[in-house]
């Protein structure tokens, strides 16, 4: 493929996760392929490949109602600059524009630059935080809670039905759900990391107070996508241990079609919302 080709768009099915895993994996993100398997299955994957190669990505996945999430916007290194992740994006747009969607997207600085021209605007800012721990628990871990619990906070903030979303990350090997104090978190495995989010709460307090205690009863290093708005819970966070590790901007292609009662402490991953 050279710069003057105009590669075909494919749809992808659930046998290129490995493949799909490759570029996230380059990207350095957290996804692992169970991720990547839900999106193929459950939403409307786009791909483009160079010989046999599948060189960039971009993922469609809509909700209940009229929202939809695009995710998965990867190129490899050797075919960046050539406007493939624009007419991936594209194609994710036109389904969704078919279909009446709004659509939804968690971007870093700069695919942020590259998404305000093709219409997207901002709406919520994020901050990647990681925390790197020991190889011993020191901490009982906070008490377990259901997912209708978890569902409904998570609807009742975002407006959004994500049942599909936060069962099939409840329902893996390793995931947990856990309460206290008007706190509630999901709590999954990534490729490098254990993931925090949604993190909802009654107020900053409880969500520093139940992230402490994931933290305490965890092994390993943990990732926590924070909202920058509940200004008191990212700066607990750095004051406890964590650091910040790159800006998100969350941002909307049409109109708003739902608004939460309530705002998240945490996101469920930038990739995913």
């Amino acid at each position: 493929m050279d710069a003057t080709d105009d590669p075909r768009i494919i749809q992808l099915g659930v046998e290129d996760a490995a493949a799909g895993l490759a570029l996230s994996t380059e990207a350095h993100w957290n996804q692992n392929e169970d991720d990547w398997r839900f999106f193929l299955s459950d939403g409307v994957a786009f791909g483009i490949r160079d010989g046999a190669q599948l060189v960039a990505t971009a993922a469609l996945l809509p909700y209940p109602g009229d929202n939809a999430w695009i995710s998965m916007v990867l190129v490899t290194a050797s075919h960046r600059r050539r406007g493939l992740a624009t007419r991936l994006v594209d194609a994710c747009l036109a389904m969704a524009r078919e279909r009446g969607l709004t659509s939804w997207l968690d971007a870093t600085p700069d695919g942020a630059a590259v998404y305000g021209p093709l219409g997207f605007t901002p709406t919520l800012q994020l901050r990647r935080l990681k925390l790197v721990k020991s190889a011993s628990a020191s901490g009982q871990a906070p008490s377990s809670a259901t997912l209708d619990a978890l569902r409904a906070r998570d609807r009742r903030a975002t407006g959004l039905d994500r049942t599909a979303l936060l069962s099939n990350f409840a329902q893996r090997s390793g995931s947990r759900i856990v309460a206290a104090n008007g706190a509630i978190a999901l709590v999954r495995d990534g490729r490098t990391a254990r993931h925090i989010g949604p993190l909802l709460a009654d107020d900053a307090a409880a969500a520093l107070t139940l992230v402490d205690a994931i933290a305490r009863s965890e092994t390993g290093p943990l990732l926590l996508d924070a909202v920058v708005s509940q200004a008191a819970f990212p700066e607990g966070l750095t004051a406890s241990g964590w650091i910040i590790e790159r800006p998100f901007q969350r941002m909307r292609f049409g109109p708003a079609k739902t608004a939460g009662e309530d705002m998240p402490f945490a996101v469920a991953g930038p990739e995913f919302g």
